[in-house]
């Protein structure tokens, strides 16, 4: 396993690369899909395949650890398996959920005590026993255990927040050379750099992480309460100190906008739910910008949901009838909107891509963010 950078831009920190995995190479800069339980939701995997063309999707630890849990994981040969996916996966390592059910958890300096979402029940997440449980999952790309600091902390709480995942990170690094993969593929894990928004504490976590990054490593906690100018501070702050030749993750970002300007800053790497969650909920991302498909102003309106875009369904369905599926309420709405989303995220990157190669990336992505980003 290993990552290649192959170009980089002039005007910007944009670059292009290739993370090769034993279940295949990813092309960056990519977006990665969430499956979050071992499916991307109401899209089959033929057409993540063949229509969207993701070429790696998530899992999450958290919540593949409580269902269907590592015995059945185990027994199915890991998630690849388990799912049918035949692709790279990366796993979070459920240190988002610790911070989003942070009602329900307990942090300590031996891991994070927390109960299940689920039936109420007691579990344990240690930086030893996080690796196992990903070993079982089997992913590609495994996350180093952290905590999700708030983004409004105080600089107090970030600067203790970051010392826990420090020290959880450098035993999650020792136990994971101590283990082995189950299923006869290669893993590798990416640190995490948390520190808030503090400038100090992001350099801090950015020079430590580096000592433990294998093939590339992740900036968490951004997007989580911080403004979005905020953690493009952040991201030009780090673009210069990271590593060259490491891929580089961006978690759980964001709006189309959001992906170019990452990667107009050195990001290699992007997942966020909200193609799928938006989408269920009647919101199109297209290239001539966001469209709510509840509005009335579609009711008559026969066009193709996206006549830029390079997905099927933007050539298969027209905007009145994907509002009639959601005014009468069928599934199909959403599995429609979902899929359209994923497809245009992924061929935002694909053109990325191109204009990085091309010299032009900078230019084209002024022109194009004010447009994908309007309301229709």
């Amino acid at each position: 396993m290993k990552f290649r950078l192959e170009c980089q831009d002039t005007g910007s920190a944009a670059r292009v690369g290739v993370l090769e995995t034993d279940h295949g190479s990813i092309h960056t800069p990519i977006f990665m899909p969430v499956g979050t339980v071992g499916s991307v939701k109401g899209v089959y995997h033929h057409d993540l395949k063949d229509d969207i063309k993701a070429e790696i999707i998530l899992g999450n630890t958290y919540h593949l650890y409580l269902r269907p849990g590592l015995d059945i994981l185990k027994a199915a040969g890991g998630l690849h398996k388990f799912e049918s996916w035949d692709r790279p996966i990366l796993t979070d390592s459920g240190g988002f959920q610790v911070f989003s059910l942070s009602p329900i958890r307990k942090l300590s300096e031996k891991g994070c005590l927390f109960r299940s979402h689920i039936d109420g029940s007691k579990h344990e997440f240690t930086p030893e026993n996080n690796v196992d449980t990903q070993r079982i999952i089997g992913a590609d790309i495994m996350m180093a255990l952290d905590e999700c600091c708030p983004g409004d902390a105080d600089y107090a709480y970030a600067r203790k927040s970051l010392d826990l995942t420090k020290n959880w990170l450098e035993r999650y690094a020792e136990h994971f050379d101590a283990t082995s993969p189950l299923y006869g593929y290669e893993q590798t894990f990416f640190p995490i750099i948390q520190g808030c928004v503090y400038p100090d504490l992001r350099l801090e976590a950015a020079e430590h992480a580096a000592r433990f990054a294998q093939i590339g490593l992740a900036i968490g906690g951004l997007a989580v309460g911080e403004p979005t100018e905020k953690m493009y501070e952040v991201l030009d702050l780090l673009s210069p100190v990271l590593p060259r030749d490491k891929a580089r993750y961006l978690m759980g970002v964001g709006t189309p906008a959001n992906l170019l300007e990452g990667i107009a800053r050195g990001v290699d790497m992007f997942d966020c739910v909200m193609p799928t969650r938006n989408g269920r909920n009647g919101m199109l991302f297209t290239w001539n910008g966001i469209m709510n498909m509840r509005n009335a102003k579609w009711e008559n309106d026969f066009s193709e949901l996206d006549p830029a875009g390079t997905s099927f369904v933007d050539h298969c369905y027209s905007k009145a009838y994907l509002r009639h599926l959601f005014i009468a309420g069928e599934l199909f709405a959403g599995m429609i909107a979902s899929e359209h989303n994923l497809a245009f995220y992924l061929d935002v990157v694909r053109q990325a891509r191109a204009h990085i190669q091309a010299g032009d990336f900078t230019s084209w992505k002024d022109s194009v963010i004010p447009k994908i980003s309007s309301r229709l």
